[in-house]
């Protein structure tokens, strides 16, 4: 069974004790900004439940963030808008929102690792994990933060374009989100370099 401290216990005995995690929500979607957290744990840490927020149903990770808002050395959110993704790409958005999120820190950290992406932030070792939300207490503790972020936005912007669904599927590309994209046309939200979203867009110019 994995031990999702693991990780973290040996680094705090090797002397690192201020270790951020960072993680992104929103690589998927064809709709929607890409959201990007960093996160810093106390040192020997614990929080029943935490694990890789796309295991959680959104209840948990609603409580489980709530948690990590009030018991974290710090957090930082960063998110990247649609047109930026759109003209950088969702991989180096994804770099940018976490390198936003590492320079927001007011006290910086001794060690930084991310879910799957490689980083370059000044002097510091950045261990890149594959599935690292899944092995790590701090990345989990991310994810959950990026992932409740960009899914209230998505809720809120429902309202706005509300024929669209977007509460409910949060921008992914859900059979229901392509045939309301295929009625009505891609709204302002919708990444216009996204297939589903060029194909929609070779018939309706905007």
């Amino acid at each position: 069974m994995n031990d999702i401290y693991a990780i973290e216990e040996r680094l705090y005995r090797k002397g690192y004790l201020h270790i951020a995690g960072c993680d992104e929500a929103g690589r998927g979607p064809m709709a929607g900004p890409l959201f990007a957290a960093a996160v810093v744990l106390p040192a020997h840490y614990r929080l029943p439940g935490l694990n890789d927020s796309k295991k959680l149903s959104p209840g948990i990770r609603e409580k489980l963030f709530n948690i990590i808002l009030q018991d974290a050395i710090e957090i930082q959110i960063a998110q990247i808008d649609v047109k930026e993704v759109d003209r950088i790409n969702v991989y180096q958005a994804s770099k940018k929102a976490m390198l936003k999120c590492l320079r927001g820190f007011k006290t910086k950290p001794q060690y930084v690792m991310t879910d799957a992406m490689p980083l370059n932030f000044d002097d510091i070792e950045c261990l890149s994990i594959i599935k690292g939300d899944a092995k790590s207490a701090t990345i989990a503790a991310a994810s959950i933060i990026a992932k409740v972020s960009r899914d209230r936005y998505m809720i809120a912007i429902d309202k706005l374009y509300p024929e669209y669904g977007f509460a409910q599927h949060k921008g992914y590309v859900t059979k229901y989100h392509l045939k309301m994209l295929a009625e009505h046309g891609p709204c302002p939200i919708h990444r216009r370099s996204f297939a589903p979203v060029q194909r929609i867009l070779a018939y309706q110019p905007i």
